[in-house]
């Protein structure tokens, strides 16, 4: 309870990006990308019916489900978020901020998976549509962004009937978007390169170079040919992308032929690139 209480700040600021996707970008171009609140536009263009009350009424069901397939501590996490995005919704004025369509769509859904990526970072969520997927993770070990993008998918279905066929096209368009950003930020943003060096005759003069010339650590493989079986040293060595044109330039002083690879890497957690500055 303790924890959840800590975290009560950053499910406002969470539900605040989602009210704001959804009132400035994505509704006042009746675009129903998906989620319950996709589903309360679609019922107050259709029936005339508050979104806000709607979110709220569906936010109770899916609350229900919540406490008895994620459990106590995710329901008491899923509560908070679920009475804030009702609030949200019916505070955050709609104002179409770009009068460009496909603008709006960009935007509305970059800010949507933005908020819906930090609420399952700490394991909340804003009630609704977002707790299937929570679901399906939990049981079924499937990607959040890609159960996000099953369950909307229904939905965006009713774009047709409602709006019509050029915003069902925007609708899927959204929530493509809103997959791809969210997978992006739950696959890491301390992203980097991990490079791979390898050289006939100069491995240990590179080895001292570098480390002489960067704060970096290195590792060092031991490899075989795959032609010849020749025992040989491999060095690794991960850095920030801005740094690696500079270690090449190290490297090609030392051995030109030296054989490099380099691979972007996710997310690097521990030592320099986690508890100190980067230099």
């Amino acid at each position: 309870m303790k924890n959840t209480m800590k975290q009560i700040p950053i499910v406002t600021l969470a539900i605040a990006i989602l009210g704001v996707s959804i009132n400035m970008f994505l509704a006042p171009h009746h675009i129903a990308a998906g989620g319950v609140s996709g589903i309360g536009i679609l019922a107050e263009q259709a029936f005339g019916i508050d979104r806000a009350l709607v979110v709220l009424v569906l936010n109770v069901v899916m609350l229900i489900l919540t406490f008895f397939f994620l459990g106590n501590t995710v329901f008491i996490r899923t509560v908070i978020g679920s009475m804030l995005l009702p609030l949200s919704l019916a505070v955050v004025p709609e104002v179409m901020v770009t009068q460009d369509r496909l603008l709006s769509v960009i935007f509305g859904s970059a800010l949507f998976a933005v908020g819906v990526a930090i609420l399952y970072k700490i394991g909340a969520s804003s009630g609704g549509t977002t707790i299937p997927p929570l679901i399906f993770k939990k049981y079924f070990g499937l990607n959040t962004s890609v159960g996000l993008l099953f369950t909307d998918a229904i939905i965006v279905l009713f774009n047709i009937f409602v709006f019509g066929v050029e915003e069902f096209l925007y609708a899927i368009l959204s929530i493509v978007i809103t997959s791809i950003v969210m997978s992006y930020i739950e696959t890491g943003l301390k992203r980097r390169k991990a490079i791979m060096i390898m050289s006939e005759t100069h491995i240990e003069a590179i080895k001292l170079v570098l480390q002489a010339n960067s704060n970096r650590g290195i590792t060092v493989f031991s490899v075989s040919g795959g032609y010849t079986g020749t025992e040989k040293n491999m060095l690794m060595i991960v850095m920030d992308n801005q740094e690696y044109p500079g270690l090449l330039k190290l490297i090609n002083e030392v051995d030109s032929k030296a054989f490099v690879i380099a691979y972007n890497v996710s997310e690097v957690h521990g030592l320099e690139f986690t508890y100190q500055p980067l230099g």
